[in-house]
């Protein structure tokens, strides 16, 4: 029997980080109407952490045509945990609203990704076998835009919208990069890091240059990767430049942000084997914060750094052993009695 193959502590440290920028950008939500400094946080983090935590899956991705064995995994990594949370709101909203409403199409706030994932990981061999496929779903993902049909129905706008990150991650796996990165010398690690650090300190510049434009052509609309260009007041025929310029910037950004991750074990790289549960359980921790009122209208000036604070320890908190043993069956449930034995 062949040994488990090793770990790679640099996806599971970019997992983390990723992970906590979520957190984050979900936690910072209420405070960007009446901040700019918010606002630019949010456009900062929103740049490129949902492209790098799809590119980071599209990595670990199989294109060769699905077995048995993945075709089981699909359903108990993604579409079991869909339906399993996608009750556990409907039966919330059930009780705050007072009045039931059962719609398992539309997929209560965090949960997309599950659905986007499914769809990602069936179209993958489909797209593996033609000869551009990046360039084939940017094109997919640019002109679904142009498609106000489409609206959140199983999640398919932002699942066309961000597959050209999921196949990015992909090829970064089909070339030498990753190992050659591994095995690159500190001097060239510290070369390449110091233009990613300009890369994004320039991003953080232009954010930082004018808010109000920013404000006036709803760049966070387009950041979202999900509605069709006419819903936000882009009825022209060159709409889809907005999401072009956002795919090259984010994919740019992608590569950049894993340059800067750690490539040695750090003490977060075990969290990174549970963002799963992260993602799926903070929308929990931050909609009692959402929902209250406690962030809305002008707040202080420390409410922004203490809740990206709040988001670190939410993150960690989350990807504890004791969080993924009590939540494990609604995360990860193994549903064997659902299967039929092979003969």
């Amino acid at each position: 029997m062949p040994p488990p193959a090793q770990r790679v502590p640099l996806w599971d440290n970019a997992r983390f980080v990723a992970i906590t920028l979520v957190v984050a950008g979900h936690a910072i939500l209420k405070l960007i109407s009446e901040s700019d400094v918010s606002y630019g946080v949010y456009l900062f983090i929103y740049a490129f952490h949902v492209p790098v935590f799809v590119a980071v899956a599209g990595y670990f991705a199989k294109s060769d045509a699905p077995g048995p064995a993945q075709l089981k995994r699909l359903v108990t990594d993604l579409v079991l945990p869909y339906l399993i949370f996608e009750a556990i709101w409907t039966g919330i909203h059930w009780i705050l609203d007072g009045r039931p409403r059962i719609d398992f199409v539309s997929p209560s706030w965090t949960l997309w990704f599950l659905l986007a994932l499914i769809l990602w990981r069936v179209v993958l061999p489909y797209l593996a076998l033609l000869r551009f496929p990046l360039v084939i779903s940017v094109i997919v993902s640019v002109a679904s835009g142009y498609l106000p049909a489409l609206g959140g129905v199983l999640a398919l706008d932002r699942a066309l919208g961000l597959l050209p990150f999921f196949v990015l991650g992909w090829k970064l796996r089909q070339l030498p990069l990753a190992d050659l990165w591994l095995r690159a010398s500190t001097r060239v690690v510290w070369g390449v890091r110091a233009v990613s650090i300009g890369l994004f300190t320039a991003l953080a510049l232009v954010i930082a240059s004018d808010m109000g434009f920013w404000r006036d052509v709803k760049i966070r609309r387009v950041l979202l990767f999900q509605e069709a260009y006419p819903s936000f007041g882009y009825d022209e025929w060159w709409a889809g430049g907005l999401r072009l310029a956002a795919i090259v910037v984010a994919g740019v950004l992608v590569i950049a942000f894993l340059t800067l991750i750690p490539r040695r074990g750090t003490w977060f790289s075990p969290l990174g084997q549970a963002t799963m549960y992260v993602y799926l359980l903070h929308s929990f921790v931050l909609y009692p914060l959402r929902e209250s009122g406690w962030l809305d209208g002008v707040l202080p000036w420390w409410v922004l750094p203490a809740m990206i604070v709040f988001s670190v320890l939410v993150a960690v908190g989350l990807s504890q052993p004791l969080v993924r043993k009590i939540f494990r069956p609604l995360v990860e449930p193994r549903a064997e009695w659902l299967f039929r034995r092979s003969a």
